[in-house]
């Protein structure tokens, strides 16, 4: 899962932020530490540059809870588990790609590079931010398995929600692979620097603010796989416009693995909309106003302190994922749940229900005065694309 992010354009706003709910006592305070020396480079630490400080709130969700989950495992695997595929049935990254074993895959590697000759270096940008994005993919199964009520408790639990954590990490292992495997062929790409980035990036993990509660952690997955969905289609849609019609069959492949995860994650809130809709909506609420931020926004080359600002305006300009994606797919969550219908609610659900209602006009015109305001960018070199220009 292509786990998505909030654009540079609308940062101001709607960029990642420390999360400053602490409703429960349970929380700590985490760090990165900065190098030493920028002038010495063996003696830089292994994480990278300092992020802003963040509160985690772990375990909030009361017992009473976390029992809604286990009363629905008989209706998870009926209702989710039949959203993943066999693996029989499923296409391997082998079905897109040069046959290293057949007599003609010298050829067919030439033929896959002159096609990516056309294509411009924003456009591998942003490939290649939504490779390392699914590259850490270890991040997100550990992820996955903090939420209390879903999580796999052995490794190999029998639960249907472990099952589907378990099956759709491998199903996604397919895109980072198919990914990998493409930049490296192509060799338009610092393949180098761009497995530096991965290892980074995993070794510094990530918090989404979903406090180990599986309402707030399948409303972020819900978001981001639709978030997924979009990106991986504009990637095909920019690699036929450039003429390289299997690169978008590549994309398009991936983004259609995409829209059935979000299918699965969008069908467990809509459950949870119906059974509890209170606890929905307030969760739902709640992850808005801590805003919805990429799953590698800790990204980091070893050179710039600021790779992922300048990878989300890259993808802002050539239009794969704006902030008028990230109000498009709000408002779509409101209606695909019936927010505005919901009726019987606490004063707390009816607030919650009144912010996430009046979110996506808000955000469309905070995104248009940024617009207004916005100066011309820079160019900034990416070590992806061995540190050639590419405007912001």
């Amino acid at each position: 899962m292509a786990l998505k992010f909030i654009p540079m354009a609308s940062q101001s706003q709607f960029a990642l932020s420390p999360m400053t709910s602490l409703r429960s006592p349970k929380f700590s305070m985490v760090s990165t530490l900065p190098p030493k020396s920028k002038e010495v480079e063996f003696k830089k630490p292994f994480m990278p540059p300092p992020k802003e400080l963040q509160y985690q709130a772990t375990h909030t969700m009361p017992p009473e809870k976390i029992e809604i989950f286990k009363s629905l495992e008989g209706w998870a695997e009926n209702n989710i588990l039949i959203h993943l595929k066999p693996v029989e049935k499923c296409w391997q990254p082998k079905d897109f790609l040069p046959d290293s074993a057949s007599e003609g895959f010298e050829e067919q590697v030439k033929e896959l590079r002159e096609r990516a000759k056309e294509l411009p270096d924003d456009y591998f940008v942003v490939l290649v931010g939504d490779m390392i994005t699914e590259e850490a993919l270890p991040t997100y199964q550990t992820m996955l398995n903090t939420l209390d009520g879903t999580r796999d408790e052995t490794g190999a639990s029998p639960t249907p929600w472990a099952v589907w954590t378990r099956a759709w990490t491998a199903e996604e292992n397919r895109h980072t692979d198919l990914l990998n495997q493409y930049l490296y062929l192509c060799g338009r790409v610092n393949m180098r620097q761009v497995e530096k980035t991965i290892q980074y990036l995993i070794g510094s993990g990530m918090d989404p603010g979903t406090e180990n509660s599986p309402y707030l952690g399948f409303i972020y997955t819900t978001f981001q796989e639709r978030a997924t969905f979009i990106s991986h289609g504009n990637t095909a849609r920019l690699a036929k416009l450039h003429g390289d019609t299997k690169l978008a069959h590549l994309c398009g492949s991936i983004a259609a693995d995409e829209k059935r995860h979000e299918t699965a994650y969008t069908k467990i809130i809509a459950k949870l909309f119906e059974i509890d809709p209170d606890g929905a909506v307030t969760s739902f609420s709640d992850m808005m106003k801590k805003k919805i931020s990429m799953p590698a926004h800790l990204m980091y080359d070893g050179e710039d302190d600021n790779l992922f600002d300048h990878y989300a305006s890259v993808a802002q300009r050539i239009g794969v994922y704006t902030a008028k994606d990230y109000a498009d797919i709000v408002e779509h969550l409101v209606e695909r749940w019936n927010v505005k219908k919901l009726t019987g609610l606490s004063a707390a659900g009816r607030e919650a229900q009144d912010y996430v209602c009046a979110l996506p006009p808000r955000i469309r015109r905070l995104e248009e005065r940024a617009q207004a305001r916005a100066k011309q960018q820079s160019s900034v070199p990416f070590s992806w694309v061995f540190n050639r220009e590419v405007q912001l």
